[in-house]
């Protein structure tokens, strides 16, 4: 399997400064998901919690991968998995 290239884009660097601040654990769960998403992005092996998102247009984050509370979005061009958006996932979001 060939090795992929994670970038971080302004946008993703912006939601992840109050991350990285009020959680610990986030840069564990972020370097976890960049190892994965190094090796697999397309989870071709189905071994990893990374779902395609139906209805979102390349460009808008088509990926997304699960880290613990962490969700991270992103797409792929070519060899190069670009990272768009992170977000927390909390207990009282769907209530």
């Amino acid at each position: 399997m060939t090795s992929f290239t994670a970038r971080t884009q302004s946008h993703f660097e912006s939601l992840a400064r109050p991350l990285r601040k009020h959680h610990r654990d986030f840069d564990s769960y972020f370097r976890r998901a960049l190892e994965i998403l190094k090796e697999d992005p397309h989870n071709l092996t189905r071994s990893h919690p990374i779902r395609k998102l139906s209805d979102v247009k390349p460009g808008d984050g088509q990926y997304r991968i699960r880290a613990g509370r962490f969700r991270f979005r992103y797409d792929i061009e070519g060899q190069t998995v670009y990272l768009k958006a992170c977000s927390l996932r909390r207990e009282d979001t769907y209530r």
